[in-house]
């Protein structure tokens, strides 16, 4: 067995073409659960129409926007934290059913922020 090494930053295509069940598009809300970001589907809702999410730039308001892999996020990082953290997200694939962690670590690509 291959052991990941520190060196590895993230999955390659190859490792994209064994995600079960991919789909073509997905709304936010099942997205960020699928990705892990929050333990329920209601928080992922919660946070998907609070207005602080950003898709290609563009401000969301609603759980139910469709993403699609290729597009951009942009969102506060989960938790109760004192420092407005900004996580920036590339969709690489969606999928039908929430995974194990491994999974859905496979399913972004964490960009750096724009610095303002």
């Amino acid at each position: 067995m291959n052991k990941p090494t520190s060196q590895q930053e993230g999955p390659d295509e190859a490792q994209l073409d064994q995600l079960p069940d991919q789909l073509p598009e997905q709304r936010l809300d099942v997205w960020f659960y699928n990705a892990r970001l929050a333990k329920t589907r209601a928080l992922t809702a919660k946070l998907a129409g609070s207005g602080k999410v950003r898709l290609n730039g563009r401000r969301l308001t609603k759980a139910h926007a469709k993403v699609r892999p290729g597009d951009v996020l942009t969102f506060p990082a989960p938790g109760n934290s004192r420092e407005a953290k900004v996580l920036v997200w590339r969709v690489r694939a969606c999928v039908e059913r929430r995974g194990p962690a491994k999974l859905a670590q496979r399913l972004y690509a964490a960009l750096p922020p724009n610095p303002s």
